[in-house]
């Protein structure tokens, strides 16, 4: 058995049921937490929103009213600590700078930032443990156990810049500047299509997707989902493309990915948000195996969190660090410039 499945066990323990013959119909959040005595009413309907409950083999909501005889089988999170199973792990990453209350790195594309569900291993707070070694980084108050060091996070195939505490005063101060939207950062994307404008600012609410809880939406109206703004500037026109820099006034999940979205600007090779089909431009033969190409060439959201700047926590200095596009990035541009500069001379 894989260390992988080993893990999943110990993580879950599942509970089978089966309803008695004498049962009334009643909700099965309600029911779940009259038989499972020790097990919060708000953790058993987490677990039913992950869609953790199977009622009969099929996975129901927390409105199903159990019926007697149904088999209910429930997979629970064990209350484990983290330290009962992260590990330390030689991870890949540059680190661009680092002194004793703080380390900036420069994570690659394709890598997770913490643990999670399907991701024990190979994260980067893996490879910061095994940085470290001994050295027990601190965590964010009300954050989870397994998020050592880290202030903020970017999505696993968002490359770029990231700043980790390695002490409680650090973690503290870098963090407040996160509150008060005093840290810079300044992010780089390839969007399909063209702005009316040079400049702009998008404020819009930012929530959970109603039927996709891996993706997130953008609510104009009304007090779903939390504010948040981006601000952006094209840098290059490239007809069919844009690329442009975006600005974070706030720190919302998939912000910039879900703001560009609902401006009909989806990011280039975003498969969660449409942008890995085409959105500008043809679809005769040539062009879409151009598109296809650049797609192979940066298989993944075309988004780089290009620089960072804050105030130091100890020496109050303001610091700035810059990263250059990643190659997958850059060549991909460089195919676009081309593609542009035959395109005109045949026009």
């Amino acid at each position: 058995m894989s260390d992988k499945v080993n893990l999943e066990q110990e993580l879950h323990t599942q509970h089978v049921i089966v309803v008695d013959p004498g049962q009334h119909q009643v909700r099965i959040d309600k029911y779940l937490c009259d038989k499972l005595e020790k097990t919060t009413r708000n953790k058993i309907q987490n677990t039913l929103k992950a869609g953790a409950v199977k009622v009969d083999g099929k996975v129901v909501k927390a409105n199903h009213k159990v019926k007697p005889g149904e088999k209910i089988s429930v997979l629970l999170a064990n209350p484990l600590s983290t330290k009962d199973w992260l590990k330390a792990e030689k991870i890949d990453f540059e680190i661009v700078h680092e002194d004793d209350d703080l380390m900036v790195v420069n994570k690659p594309a394709g890598l997770v930032v913490h643990p999670g569900v399907g991701n024990y291993s190979g994260t980067l707070v893996n490879g910061l443990m095994y940085h470290f070694e001994n050295h027990v980084l601190p965590v964010m108050e009300g954050n989870e156990e397994d998020r050592p060091g880290l202030v903020h996070r970017i999505d696993k195939d968002t490359s770029g810049l990231l700043v980790i505490a390695k002490n409680e005063a650090s973690m503290a101060f870098l963090s407040k500047q996160f509150f008060d939207h005093t840290i810079d950062r300044e992010y780089v994307a390839l969007v399909w299509g063209n702005f009316d404008e040079p400049k702009g600012s998008i404020d819009c609410n930012i929530g959970r997707h109603p039927k996709d809880r891996t993706k997130h939406q953008a609510y104009p109206l009304g007090d779903v989902g939390k504010r948040a703004v981006t601000h952006y500037e094209v840098i290059e026109d490239m007809y069919y493309v844009s690329l442009i820099k975006c600005k974070l006034e706030t720190g919302r999940t998939h912000q910039i990915r879900v703001h560009m979205s609902y401006k009909n600007h989806a990011l280039f090779n975003d498969a969660r948000y449409d942008g890995n089909v085409i959105r500008k431009g043809t679809v005769f033969t040539k062009y879409k195996q151009f598109v296809d190409n650049c797609f192979k060439i940066c298989s993944r959201q075309a988004l780089h969190a290009k620089s960072l700047e804050f105030e130091h926590p100890t020496t109050r200095e303001r610091m700035r660090f810059d990263s250059p596009l990643p190659s997958d990035f850059s060549e991909m541009l460089d195919k676009w410039r081309a593609y542009l500069k035959n395109r005109k001379k045949h026009e």
